[in-house]
């Protein structure tokens, strides 16, 4: 099969530069992983992951006063009784997770 198409996405360097290290550690160039990726969405006839919104975060605006005053309180007896976490590791969290 002659390749001789091309694809050009713009995304964000920082992600580039993780993934391409990794495949570069794997031996596997990246047109390889786009092309598998390209496949699998032929052969499954969709994305080949799951591709979900997950729970949307709780926000002030979708709670009333009495759920808002319960959480206040809750945190704020974690607070007292040192149940927290450090904003390092909650952070460290979200970008382990999210990125």
């Amino acid at each position: 099969m002659v390749k001789d198409a091309t694809v050009s996405a713009r995304i964000d360097e920082n992600i580039k530069l993780q993934a391409e290290s990794i495949l570069q550690q794997l031996g596997i160039p990246v047109s390889v992983v786009i092309n598998a990726l390209y496949r699998q969405i032929i052969i499954r006839q969709g994305i080949p992951f799951p591709m979900t919104l997950g729970n949307a975060p709780e926000t002030i605006e979708s709670m009333d006063k009495a759920q808002l005053d319960a959480k206040l309180l809750h945190s704020y007896e974690q607070a007292i009784a040192r149940q927290g976490r450090g904003l390092d590791e909650v952070f460290s969290d979200l970008e382990r997770k999210h990125i």
